[in-house]
C-alpha cells in the first residue's frame, strides 16, 4: 500500500511522524511524506524517504489556503497513493479536502487536538467546528491523540466511530540515564545537587512560558532549563521580553533545540509544562518514560496523562501562585520526585508505548484500505 504521510511542519514530520513512516516502510508499504520542506527533514531523506515539498501556510489568508490546496491536489494526483493520512487541523482539513478531489480510494486523519477546544474568540472556533464537521463526512478512518476529544468527536457528529489511538515514546531513547545526567550537568557546569526543572516545548505564548518564569521566580532553590525554539511558521507574542525581564539570572538556562532531548531530560528532576491547551503532549510521555514527576495544568491531554498527587501535580492553566507551589513542594521533598518519577515511569511504560500505539495505527489503515473497518 502507498500512503502519504501529511502535515504542516518541517518539526511535525521529524519529531512526530518519522516512527510511523519507518514501521510502515518496514511491514512493506511505501511511505511518502508531504509538508512544508525544512532543515530538519534532511535526516529523514537520508534514510531513504521521499518528503515532498508543499507550500502549506500556519495562516488564515484564503489565498495561501487556495494556493496550498491547489498544490495538494496536483501532488496526489501525480503520486496516487492507496491512501492519505493527515495530520493537524488546517493542513489536515485541507489533506482530506484535496485527497477528495485528487480521487484517493481512503482517507484517514489524527487529531492532535481540537482548534475549537483551545481559547480564541467564537468565529474562529465556529469555523473550526464547521472544518471538522465538513471532513469528517469524508473521513475513512478518524483517530485522535486525546481520548477526551473522541469523544468529543462522537457527541458533535464530527465522526462516527473515532479512535482514540494515543500518543507514544520509545522506551529505548527515553528512559533514566545516569551517565547522561552527569554527563549533561558536567557540560553546563550544573553541580549534582542542584535542582533543575525542565521544560521541552516550542516557544509559544500558549506553552504557558510566561508563568512559568514568573513562577520559578518564587522557587529560589532550582533553576530552569528551556529546551525548545519557536519554528519560522509560529504566530503570536514574542516570548524573548519575559525572558528577559524574569530576573532569574543564573537560574534561567536557555537550551535552544536539542537533538539530545533524553539526555537534558535524563539530567533534570522535573518537568514542567504549563500550557493553556494541548493534545496529548509527547513532551510530557518522554519525560513521565525519563523517571520525572510532571507539573502540568489540568488542560485536555495532560490530565489524561498525569495522575494528579500520584505521577506529578496538575494545576489551573494560566494561574502562576499554584504553578509556583507545585513546583517548591517537589523541590523541598526528592523522596516524593523519586515516588511521583517511578509511578510516571511505570505508566508511561504501561499506556504511551510508541511501538504499540503505530502498530494500531497501521493496523487499523491496513483495515480500512482492505474495507475492514
Amino acid at each position: 500500500m502507498k500512503i502519504v504521510e501529511l502535515t504542516n511542519t518541517d518539526f511535525a514530520m521529524r519529531h512526530f511522524l518519522a516512527p510511523l513512516l519507518r514501521e510502515g516502510r518496514a511491514r512493506g508499504h511505501e511511505m511518502v511524506g508531504a509538508c512544508p520542506d525544512g532543515p530538519l527533514l534532511a535526516p529523514l531523506r537520508a534514510e531513504g524517504f521521499r518528503i515532498m515539498p508543499l507550500p502549506l501556510k500556519r495562516s488564515a489568508s484564503p489565498l495561501a489556503q487556495v494556493e496550498g490546496f491547489a498544490s495538494l491536489v496536483r501532488l496526489l494526483r501525480a503520486e496516487r497513493p492507496d491512501m492519505v493520512h493527515a495530520h493537524m487541523p488546517l493542513s489536515g482539513f485541507l489533506g482530506r479536502m484535496a485527497a477528495r478531489a485528487a480521487g484517493v480510494p481512503r482517507i484517514a486523519y489524527t487529531c492532535h487536538g481540537f482548534l475549537f477546544n483551545q481559547p480564541s474568540p467564537l468565529p474562529r472556533r465556529a469555523a473550526s467546528l464547521a472544518m471538522e464537521w465538513t471532513a469528517g463526512r469524508i473521513t475513512d478512518l478518524f483517530m485522535t491523540v486525546s481520548e477526551e476529544e473522541a469523544r468529543d468527536a462522537k457527541r458533535l457528529g464530527i465522526a462516527r466511530a473515532p479512535v482514540a489511538i494515543g500518543n507514544g515514546r520509545d522506551a529505548a531513547v527515553f528512559h533514566p540515564d545516569p551517565a547522561a545526567r552527569s554527563r549533561i550537568r558536567a557540560t553546563l557546569g550544573v553541580p549534582e545537587d542542584r535542582v533543575v526543572v525542565v521544560i521541552v516545548s516550542r516557544l509559544v505564548r500558549h506553552k504557558g512560558h510566561p508563568e512559568l518564569l514568573a513562577a520559578m521566580a518564587a522557587v529560589p532553590d532550582a533553576e530552569l532549563w528551556v529546551v525548545g525554539d519557536r519554528l519560522a511558521s509560529d504566530h503570536g507574542e514574542d516570548l524573548d521580553p519575559y525572558f528577559a525581564q524574569s530576573g532569574l539570572g543564573n537560574r534561567l538556562r536557555r537550551l535552544g533545540y536539542r537533538e539530545d532531548t533524553a539526555a537534558v531530560l535524563a539530567a533534570a528532576d522535573i518537568f514542567a509544562l504549563p500550557s493553556h491547551f494541548e493534545g496529548l503532549p509527547m513532551s510530557v510521555i518522554e519525560a513521565m518514560l525519563t523517571g520525572l514527576p510532571v507539573v502540568a495544568t489540568t488542560v485536555r491531554g495532560p490530565r489524561e496523562q498525569v495522575v494528579d498527587g500520584e505521577t506529578g501535580l496538575l494545576v489551573p492553566p494560566r494561574a502562576v501562585e499554584p504553578l509556583a507551589e507545585a513546583l517548591r513542594r517537589l523541590v523541598a521533598d526528592p523522596p516524593l520526585r523519586s515516588a511521583m518519577g517511578a509511578a510516571g515511569l511505570a505508566r508511561a511504560r504501561a499506556r504511551f508505548d510508541e511501538g504499540r500505539i503505530i502498530g494500531r495505527t497501521l493496523d487499523l489503515m491496513g483495515a480500512i484500505a482492505a474495507g475492514r473497518g
